[in-house]
């Protein structure tokens, strides 16, 4: 059919197409207004954590060339890491918890209401790390006469500013789970390292007074202050690793890293001890009490230095276990909404009026064929 063929019939039935229209749209906007549900939705804005702010065992061990590592692998937490905890069963069943969401997510288990919440959840990392999630929350039929509107109005603000709090109880308590491993790990080192410094301790005071305090010359006192050194960073890399061993896999940088710093000093130690430098005198070469004692010496070094370490991580850790402070920093909480994210009604509207003009056309174009076809048939006959 010709277009102007659809101008003659649009205006031969003009009346009843723009009547069908107009009543059909009102009759849309009542439906609108009255009957359909209001859906409103109350965004919140979260900063990015902090780059540079380390936690627990990442800023202790400044001693050691891994502490970057620490940082990145034990809490450097970044913004898709926030948003993915955010998206977990953990977060949605604290919000829905705390707000007691099961009525309205209509679940008759705490699984089905989790997965329900989960759907509705919209987060958004954008390129400069904010995160942004909102949860459109809908009333029921005939909400508006209901007014039920400022009701869900602060129920989505209250789903929105619950989310940021289960993020912050998640990450404080993992950080908090951390600390106390680290701080457990680190009190049984404590313990088997004071017991072997109270040994060597005791071993050194037992010769020197059977021996008469003998001395040690500079270049030993050099060599084994260099090899003392080398073998307490030698422990405490070995500590690290255990450390971090509980928390990463084999295959980690990190890890593959600290083991290889660890074969690097283990071969320096040995250069130290074998060879015969300008310097440092070898401690093979040294006379039978020279070297035992230089050899007690050592160990004591050794292990007082790797005590004091630990000490200092181990105090920290226990700082950290038992800090409260807020870790998630909100850039706009969540406030009730003036206006409804749903229905749209101008643009609904005008959509409906549209479709419901071409619908009449189109019923007119089908009815004027149909009686066309009709008239022929009876001049034919």
């Amino acid at each position: 059919m010709k277009f102007n063929e659809l101008l003659q019939i649009a205006f031969i039935h003009r009346k009843r197409i723009f009547a069908t229209t107009f009543f059909g749209t009102l009759f849309y906007i009542l439906l609108l207004i009255v009957a359909y549900p209001v859906t409103y939705s109350s965004g919140i804005s979260i900063l990015p954590p902090e780059k540079n702010n380390s936690n627990g065992l990442s800023s202790l061990l400044q001693v050691s060339e891994i502490a970057n590592m620490t940082n990145l692998n034990m809490s450097g937490a970044n913004s898709q890491l926030y948003a993915e905890i955010i998206k977990s069963r953990t977060a949605a069943e604290y919000v829905i918890s705390k707000l007691k969401l099961d009525d309205y997510l209509g679940a008759k288990t705490k699984e089905e209401a989790s997965v329900r919440l989960r759907k509705l959840l919209s987060i958004e990392v954008t390129k400069e790390g904010i995160i942004e999630l909102s949860v459109p929350v809908s009333t029921s039929l005939f909400g508006r006469v209901l007014s039920q509107s400022d009701s869900i109005r602060n129920l989505a603000a209250n789903i929105s500013n619950a989310y940021a709090e289960a993020l912050d109880k998640i990450n404080r308590e993992k950080l908090s789970s951390k600390a106390k491993k680290a701080r457990i790990y680190i009190e049984d080192q404590l313990v088997q390292i004071k017991s072997q410094l109270d040994t060597s301790e005791t071993a050194l005071m037992d010769f020197q007074k059977k021996n008469k305090a003998i001395s040690l010359p500079e270049q030993m006192k050099a060599s084994i202050e260099a090899a003392a050194s080398i073998k307490s960073e030698m422990i405490s890399t070995e500590i690290n690793l255990g450390l971090l061993s509980k928390n990463l896999n084999e295959n980690n940088p990190s890890i593959i890293s600290l083991r290889s710093k660890h074969q690097q000093l283990k071969e320096q130690l040995q250069k130290l001890e074998s060879l015969n430098q300008d310097i440092l005198l070898s401690f093979a070469d040294a006379p039978s009490l020279a070297g035992k004692l230089s050899s007690l010496v050592r160990d004591v070094k050794i292990y007082n230095e790797v005590y004091l370490m630990l000490q200092q991580q181990y105090f920290k850790e226990k700082i950290q276990e038992n800090r409260d402070l807020p870790i998630v920093e909100i850039l706009d909480a969540a406030i009730p909404p003036e206006r409804a994210s749903s229905p749209k009604i101008l643009f609904s509207t005008f959509l409906a009026a549209v479709f419901i003009f071409l619908s009449s056309l189109l019923i007119s174009v089908f009815q004027t064929k149909e009686m066309f076809n009709y008239l022929k048939k009876r001049i034919k006959t």
